[in-house]
C-alpha cells in the first residue's frame, strides 16, 4: 500500500471521499511519523487524539452515506500563534508558558468546521519575530535539509519554520503559517513547498496572537499550489469579530486553477536585483521568466522606485505595533509571573518581561518603543507611513501594466543555524523581497523553482493584484508544472 504521508492535501481527501483508505488511517500514519521525528523539534504539542477524533466523524459521515466536508480526513499542523480551545498555546515564548486557551481562533476553527484534524501546534520563532526559527524559547527547528556531505543543521527559516519543516519532511500534509513581512513565503522557498500569504483582511485575525497588527495575515503552507488554494478558501472568510476583516465570498480557488496564462501581463521589476545577488538566484528569476513566457504571458519590466526604503520602513512599523502589542504581556493574567520577594507591581512586570521575552523580542519592544516615543514619533514613525503609503502606490502603477509580478522570494537558499544569529541586520536582509508586498497588503506566494548548487531548494515569489489570489495561484501553478520540482529532503532525522 502506498506511504499515505507522501500524500497531499488533495490526494488525502479525495481518497477518503474515494474510500481508497480510511481518514482514521491517514492520521495514524501521520500520528506515527509525528512522533518519530521530534529530532527536528517541529511540534510544541502533539495532538494525535485530535487528529484521530476528526478522522473517526470523516470515516463515520462516510460510512452514513453522508456529504464529506471539504477537509474531511486531512490532518494539519498548526502553527503554535493560533489560540487552541484547550491545548496549550504559548507563540513559542516563555511569557506565555503554560497558557491554555480557553477559546478557538477564528482561522482554525474554520478548518475543523472543513473536517481537518489538527496534529499539533507547530514551532516558530517567538511571537514571529525572526527570519530562521531560532528565537523560539522552546529550541531551534531544524530543517529537514542538507548540504551533501555536511551535518550542520539548517534554518527552515522563519516565523513559520516548524510548519515548513513538518510539510517538506511529510510529517503533514499541509498546516498554517502567518506572514508579516515574509513568514510564510521565505520558509517555503528554504524547504521547497508552496505558501501563500492572501490580500490582508481575507483570513481573520482574530484568536492570532498578534505581532504587528497592520501587517500579520494567515494562511497555508503545503506541498503544492493546488493544496495550498484547497486549504486557503477553508481558512478565508468574513469574521465579524475582526475589524480587518474583508466582507467578501470566498471564491472557489481550486475549481478555477489553470496554468494558461494567455493575455496576461507579467511584471519584472528592475529594483529587486539588488547588489551582491547571487548568480543562481539571479538564473533562476530569468528561469522563471521563461516559464511565464511558455505559459503565454506577456513579460514586461517595470519599476518600483520605492522599494529600497520598504525594509526599514518595515522595521520601524512592524516593532511599534509590537511594542504596543506585547504591552498585554504582565505577568498579571496570564502566563508567567516572575515575583521577586518583596517586590511592587513594576517590578514584577519588569522581572517577568525580563524572564519571559527572548532577545530579539526585546530588541524590537525597544525600538519600537524608542519610534513611537514623543520626541522621534514624528520623525521615524510617521515618516515610514508616508513611505508605506509611496510603496502602495508604487505597486498600484505598476499593476496598470501588469497583472501579476515575478520575483526571486529569497536573496539566498537556506544557511547554517548560527551563522547569522549574532548580526540582527543580516538576518533581517531575509525580508527583502517579501516585506514590500506585506506593506501594501498584496497576495503574494513563493513556489519552488529548482535547486542550488548544493542541491538545497529555492523559490520564486508571485505577487497579485489586492483580492487577485487567482492570478497569483495560477502563475504559481504555471510555474509549478514547468518547474517539475520533486525533490525531497533525504530522511536522516
Amino acid at each position: 500500500m502506498t506511504d499515505l504521508t507522501t500524500l497531499g492535501i488533495a490526494a488525502i481527501r479525495d481518497g477518503v471521499r474515494d474510500g481508497q483508505f480510511k481518514a482514521r488511517e491517514v492520521a495514524e500514519a501521520f500520528n506515527a511519523k509525528v512522533a518519530g521525528a521530534r529530532a527536528l523539534n517541529a511540534f510544541l504539542v502533539e495532538t494525535p487524539e485530535h487528529a484521530l477524533a476528526a478522522a473517526d466523524a470523516a470515516d463515520a459521515a462516510r460510512a452514513a452515506g453522508e456529504t464529506l466536508k471539504p477537509l474531511a480526513g486531512v490532518p494539519i499542523g498548526m502553527k503554535d500563534l493560533f489560540a487552541t480551545k484547550g491545548v496549550a498555546t504559548t507563540a513559542a515564548s516563555k511569557i506565555l508558558e503554560g497558557f491554555v486557551p480557553p477559546y478557538e481562533s477564528t482561522v482554525s476553527q474554520n478548518l475543523w468546521n472543513a473536517g481537518a484534524g489538527m496534529l499539533g501546534k507547530l514551532n516558530l520563532d517567538q511571537f514571529a519575530m525572526g527570519s530562521s526559527n531560532e528565537t523560539s524559547a522552546f529550541g531551534n527547528v531544524i530543517s529537514p535539509w542538507r548540504r551533501p556531505n555536511d551535518t550542520a543543521p539548517l534554518a527552515p527559516g522563519g516565523s513559520s519554520g516548524g510548519s515548513s519543516t513538518a510539510v517538506s519532511a511529510g510529517l503533514a500534509p499541509g498546516a498554517t503559517g502567518t506572514d508579516t513581512g515574509g513568514s510564510i513565503r521565505q520558509p517555503a522557498a528554504f524547504t521547497g513547498i508552496s505558501g501563500i500569504k492572501p490580500t490582508y483582511g481575507r483570513c481573520s485575525r482574530w484568536g492570532t496572537i498578534a505581532f504587528a497588527s497592520s501587517l500579520d495575515q494567515a494562511g497555508p503552507m503545503a506541498r503544492d499550489v493546488r493544496d495550498c488554494a484547497i486549504m486557503l478558501e477553508a481558512m478565508a472568510g468574513f469574521d465579524a469579530k475582526d475589524a480587518t476583516s474583508l466582507k467578501l465570498d470566498v471564491p472557489n480557488w481550486e475549481a478555477a486553477l489553470s496554468t494558461d496564462l494567455k493575455g496576461r501581463r507579467v511584471g519584472v521589476p528592475k529594483e529587486y536585483r539588488v547588489d551582491g545577488m547571487p548568480a543562481e538566484i539571479e538564473a533562476l528569476w530569468q528561469q522563471g521568466i521563461d516559464w511565464m513566457r511558455d505559459a503565454g504571458a506577456e513579460i514586461v519590466e517595470v519599476s518600483l522606485p520605492h522599494t529600497k526604503y520598504a525594509l526599514p520602513a518595515y522595521y520601524i512599523i512592524a516593532p511599534a505595533e509590537a511594542s504596543s502589542n506585547l504591552a498585554r504581556y504582565d505577568g498579571v493574567r496570564y502566563g508567567l509571573r516572575d515575583l521577586p520577594e518583596g517586590a511592587g507591581l513594576q517590578d514584577m512586570y519588569a522581572a517577568t518581561r525580563a524572564a519571559g521575552f527572548g532577545d530579539e523580542v526585546k530588541r524590537r519592544i525597544l525600538i519600537g518603543t524608542y519610534v513611537l516615543s514623543a520626541g522621534f514619533y514624528d520623525a521615524y514613525y510617521t515618516q515610514a507611513q508616508k513611505v508605506r503609503t509611496l510603496i502602495a502606490r508604487d505597486f498600484e502603477r505598476a499593476f496598470e501594466q501588469c497583472d501579476v509580478l515575478l520575483t526571486p522570494t529569497a536573496p539566498s537558499a537556506a544557511f547554517a543555524l548560527g551563522e547569522k544569529q549574532a548580526d540582527p541586520l543580516a538576518m533581517y536582509l531575509n525580508d527583502v523581497f517579501t516585506v514590500p508586498a506585506s506593506l501594501a497588503g498584496l497576495p503574494a506566494m513563493s513556489v519552488p523553482g529548482g535547486l542550488d548548487k548544493d542541491g538545497l531548494p529555492l523559490g520564486l515569489q508571485i505577487i497579485g493584484k489586492p483580492l487577485d489570489e487567482q492570478g497569483v495561484l495560477n502563475a504559481g501553478l504555471a510555474i509549478e508544472q514547468r518547474a517539475g520540482f520533486t525533490a525531497r529532503p533525504q530522511a536522516w532525522w
